[in-house]
């Protein structure tokens, strides 16, 4: 599956679900992260990132800038410019 069509806001359990290809998987992922609570529901921080677009939570992850990488959405990875 591919995750190209998870790019936007609030997919950020369907594209970890394509990502690893696992739905328990990614759950699991998302619990170990403090994204999501036991029952399945989003904690505030999932939620934050849930409303972020794949783009979006690349640039957070690595703590860089638009100004200084640009976004490959094939890799869902930054590149220094």
């Amino acid at each position: 599956m591919s995750t190209l069509q998870f790019m936007g806001r609030g997919e950020l359990v369907p594209r970890l679900i394509a990502q690893v290809g696992n739905e328990a998987f990614a759950k699991n992922l998302l619990k170990k992260r403090g994204h999501m609570n036991p029952d399945g529901t989003l904690t505030a921080e999932g939620e934050k990132r849930n409303q972020m677009t794949a783009e979006e939570r690349a640039f957070d992850r690595a703590g860089e800038s638009v100004h200084t990488h640009d976004y490959n959405p094939e890799t869902n990875r930054l590149q220094k410019i």
